[in-house]
């Protein structure tokens, strides 16, 4: 059997929406499964192919075999995992989240060739391998995911979306690691900051879907970027300068690319400025991560 699948990046957070909230870009991964006889053989070109394993303990490959034991499925006594990988690694733009739902799906595709996938079954397995629903909610869904409940009863739901939305990503060289990321973080906040922080999550909806014109005042954060400015203070200023010209600017999930949401003419200027240190890439919104093809090899 040969399984081919494509798996969006993804912006989680998106400000104020810390751990419940992304977005899928358009911006995609590609990887394809071929059963073997025996043995575990892996190919991994492009983004980040110098650090990944080449065996069984790849990520993709380690979801495969959870997803089939999930499924009761057994599974093939072989194989080979080809993955050309476009997203970069540790930039805080859901590649993680991209290969869990790619060997979620190809699980899925194996052991189901003929029907279409069960994306709660996606969401479930995915949100207890990553811990948090917001990225992989937004790669197995697509467009904007609203995610909540826990790691092991995460629960996600497509959101309504401006259809000329898009993300600016300033993308940096230098990649920080989302578990230290996450260990910045305060164990507790202020009952203001929780209060403000929701307001403007809530805002951030409503702007997303039909008021573009809020979206300044709709990411403004208080739970989690300021206590990350540290690990990656190049980022932290670029948010600063942006948001004094009003742009929508945030850290993209855990950082350290930054996004800037808006439509195109509002972002058609600054995606032709270029900044010192980022790669820039203006992007529309992503659909759902999706099998390609199912066949015999």
């Amino acid at each position: 059997m040969r399984i081919a699948v494509r798996v969006p990046a993804s912006s989680a957070n998106l400000g104020p929406g810390y751990d419940c909230m992304g977005m899928a870009l358009d911006w995609f991964d590609e990887v394809t499964l071929t059963t073997l006889d025996s043995g575990i053989e892996v190919d991994v070109t492009g983004e980040g192919s110098e650090d990944v394993p080449r065996d069984s303990s790849h990520l993709i490959v380690q979801t495969f075999l959870t997803g089939l034991a999930s499924l009761q499925v057994r599974p093939p006594a072989g194989l080979r995992l080809a993955a050309h990988n476009s997203i970069p690694h540790g930039r805080g733009l859901g590649s993680s989240s991209a290969a869990i739902t790619a060997g979620l799906l190809l699980a899925w595709a194996y052991a189901h060739p003929q029907a279409q996938p069960d994306r709660q079954w996606m969401e479930r397995i995915g949100t207890e391998l990553e811990g948090h629903a917001d990225n992989v909610a937004a790669v197995i869904l697509g467009g904007l995911a609203i995610a909540w409940g826990s790691a092991e009863a995460g629960r996600a739901v497509s959101a309504p979306l401006s259809g000329d939305m898009r993300a600016l990503a300033f993308i940096p060289h230098q990649a920080v690691p989302t578990v230290q990321a996450r260990r910045v973080l305060p164990q507790q906040v202020s009952h203001a900051d929780a209060a403000a922080n929701t307001g403007r999550a809530a805002l951030l909806v409503h702007a997303l879907a039909q008021r573009p014109d809020l979206l300044f005042d709709a990411t403004e954060d208080w739970l989690h970027q300021r206590y990350r400015a540290q690990l990656m203070p190049r980022s932290a200023e670029l948010v600063t300068l942006l948001r004094a010209e009003r742009h929508a600017a945030i850290i993209s999930g855990a950082g350290p690319t930054v996004v800037v949401l808006g439509t195109e003419p509002m972002l058609d200027e600054l995606a032709r400025t270029p900044v010192p240190g980022f790669d820039r890439r203006l992007l529309r919104v992503g659909g759902p991560a999706h099998i390609v093809s199912v066949a015999e090899a």
